[in-house]
C-alpha cells in the first residue's frame, strides 16, 4: 500500500509544492491511523472490554461460544506486556517452574517466607532445574518498590542467576472488576477479591507458558518439604504414559498444583473467561474434568504446608493445615510392583489396591477376625529399608487396626489365591493404628517378598489400611580406600 502510494506520488512531481502539502498530509495522517488501528494493544483492550461485557450478563452458549472465537488462540498466549521488577528469564527451559502471586495484606507478609522456604529446601542440584516466578499483583507502588528492593537484598544471588523474576501485568490489562456478578450470595468486595485473584492468576499463568516443562502452582504463605522437587520428579515419572492434566500434592487451595507448562494458556485463558464466576480453586475443578481428568490425583504426604495466619482477603484469620504434610520425610514411597490379597470383607469398591496407591485413596473393610491377614506380594524380591502403615481416617478414626503385627515373609510358593511367603518374620506390633520400621534391610537376612499385616484379636469396628508406604534400600556406592 505505501508503495503504491510512492509511485502515485512520484508521478505528480509536475505539480507545484503548495498544493502537494495538503495531499501529503494526509496520506501520512492515514497511515498513522491505520497502525494505530493495528496496534495489539488496542486490539487487546478490545478484546477485554468484549470480556467484561459479555461476563456481566447472564450466561448463555451462544454468548460464551462468540467470546472464545473472538479471544486469541486458546493454544496461544495472550497479549500482555509485563513489567519486570526484577530478573529476566533465561534461554534454557527449566523442568519446574514455580509460581506465586501475591497482594499488599492488611495482616502480615509471608512472601519472603515463602520464597526462602523454597530455595532453602532445594538442594543445589535441585535449584538448577527450578525457576520462581513471582507475580505482584498490586498497585500500590511503594509497596511493590519496597517488595523488590526486600528481595533483591535477600535473594540477590538467586535473581542474578534467573532462578527468581519478579513481574507486574499492568493495571489497565485488567478487565473490569466493578459491578460483578454477585454468584453465591458473596458480598460485593469479597466478589470483586477473587475475581481479581483469578485473573492475577491467569496472568501469571501466561508469562510462565515457555519457561519449563511443568508447573507448579503455589499461594504466597506456604512452607516447603525438604527436598520436594525430587519427589515431584517421582511422582511424574512413575506417571509417565498415564493421562493427567493436574496433580496435587496438597489439599489446600491453590497449594501444590502441578501442571504441563503446554496447558497453561488454556488454563490462563479460561480463567479469564470466568473470571467473576468462581473463586480460582472452583474453577480449576471445572478446567480438569473439561479435559478428561474425572478424579482427583492426589499424593501423600503433601509436600506444602499453608503457614499463613492471616488471609489476603480483609486479613482475616486462616488456620487451615494439611495433616498430610511431612517436612522431613518427603521421599514418595517406591512401593514396588506387587499383587495384593486380604481375606478381610471389602466394602463396596474400596479394595486391597487402594491402600497400596500413593494417590489419596484407602482400603475399608468389615470388621475383621483374629487370623485375617492382608499381604503384599511383589513381583521380584527386593530389599526394603523402610515400611509406614497407617489405618483409620480423619472422620472415622475408630476405624484403625486395633490389634496386628507386621511380618516380612520369603519363599513364596503359588496357592489358591495366588502366589504366597512360606515363611515370615514380626517386625512389630501396630500402636494406635500405625506402625513404621526402619532399617529393615540391615535387620534381617533376605530379600522381602511378601509384606503382611496380621489382625492378632478381633474387633467390632471397621477397618480402614489408609496409606501402605515402602521404601527400597538404595545399593551402596563404591568404598573409598
Amino acid at each position: 500500500m505505501v508503495r503504491f502510494l510512492w509511485k502515485w506520488v512520484d508521478k505528480m512531481r509536475c505539480l507545484r509544492k503548495r498544493s502537494m502539502l495538503p495531499l501529503l498530509g494526509f496520506v501520512i495522517t492515514f497511515l498513522l491511523l491505520f497502525n494505530l488501528y493495528m496496534d495489539d494493544r488496542y486490539v487487546l483492550e478490545a478484546q477485554k472490554r468484549q470480556l467484561g461485557d459479555t461476563l456481566m450478563h447472564p450466561a448463555s452458549s451462544d454468548r460464551y461460544s462468540h467470546t472464545f472465537r473472538d479471544l486469541s488462540n486458546f493454544s496461544g498466549t495472550i497479549n500482555v506486556t509485563y513489567r519486570y521488577l526484577a530478573g529476566f528469564p533465561l534461554p534454557r527451559k527449566k523442568y519446574l517452574t514455580i509460581g506465586l502471586s501475591s497482594v499488599k495484606r492488611k495482616r502480615g507478609n509471608y512472601l519472603l517466607e515463602t520464597i526462602k522456604s523454597i530455595f532453602d529446601q532445594s538442594s543445589y542440584e535441585e535449584l538448577k532445574e527450578i525457576v520462581v516466578v513471582v507475580h505482584l499483583a498490586d498497585f500500590d507502588p511503594v509497596w511493590c518498590e519496597n517488595l523488590v528492593q526486600e528481595m533483591s537484598r535477600k535473594f540477590g544471588h538467586h535473581i542474578i542467576t534467573g532462578r527468581l523474576l519478579v513481574i507486574q501485568a499492568p493495571e489497565e490489562y485488567y478487565p473490569s472488576l466493578d459491578g460483578l456478578k454477585r454468584n453465591y450470595n458473596d458480598p460485593e468486595d469479597r466478589v470483586r477479591f477473587r475475581s481479581k485473584q483469578n485473573v492475577d492468576y491467569a496472568f501469571l499463568l501466561n508469562f510462565c507458558t515457555n519457561l519449563s516443562d511443568f508447573y507448579m502452582m503455589l499461594e504466597d504463605d506456604v512452607r516447603c518439604s525438604r527436598n520436594f522437587l525430587t519427589a515431584l520428579k517421582k511422582v511424574i515419572t512413575s506417571r509417565e504414559g498415564s493421562y493427567w492434566v493436574m496433580l496435587e500434592f496438597s489439599k489446600l487451595g491453590y497449594i501444590g498444583k502441578l501442571y504441563h507448562s503446554k496447558d497453561l494458556p488454556r488454563l490462563a485463558h479460561f480463567l479469564l473467561m470466568f473470571y467473576q464466576e468462581m473463586p480460582c480453586d472452583w474453577l480449576l475443578i471445572h478446567f480438569r474434568g473439561l479435559l478428561a481428568q474425572k478424579d482427583v490425583i492426589r499424593f501423600k504426604p503433601s509436600l506444602f504446608q499453608h503457614m499463613g495466619y492471616y488471609s489476603s482477603y480483609k486479613g482475616a484469620e486462616n488456620k487451615l493445615k494439611d495433616d498430610d504434610f511431612e517436612e522431613d520425610s518427603v521421599d514418595i514411597p517406591d512401593n514396588p510392583p506387587a499383587s495384593l490379597y486380604t481375606n478381610i470383607n471389602v466394602f463396596e469398591n474400596y479394595d486391597a489396591a487402594k491402600a497400596y496407591s500413593t494417590v489419596d485413596e484407602y482400603f475399608w473393610g468389615k470388621p475383621p477376625s483374629t487370623g485375617d491377614f492382608f499381604v503384599i506380594v511383589f513381583n521380584q524380591s527386593t530389599k526394603i529399608s523402610r515400611i509406614k502403615i497407617v489405618t483409620g481416617t480423619e472422620d472415622r478414626h475408630s476405624d484403625i487396626l486395633h490389634h496386628g503385627a507386621l511380618e516380612v515373609g520369603h519363599k513364596s510358593v503359588e496357592g489358591k489365591q495366588g502366589r504366597q511367603c512360606s515363611s515370615y518374620i514380626t517386625l512389630g506390633e501396630f500402636k494406635g493404628g500405625k506402625i513404621e520400621a526402619i532399617n529393615v534391610h540391615r535387620k534381617i537376612g533376605f530379600d522381602i517378598e511378601c509384606v503382611r499385616i496380621v489382625v492378632t484379636a478381633s474387633q467390632k469396628e471397621w477397618i480402614i489400611i489408609r496409606t501402605i508406604s515402602l521404601w527400597t534400600a538404595q545399593p551402596l556406592g563404591p568404598l573409598i580406600k
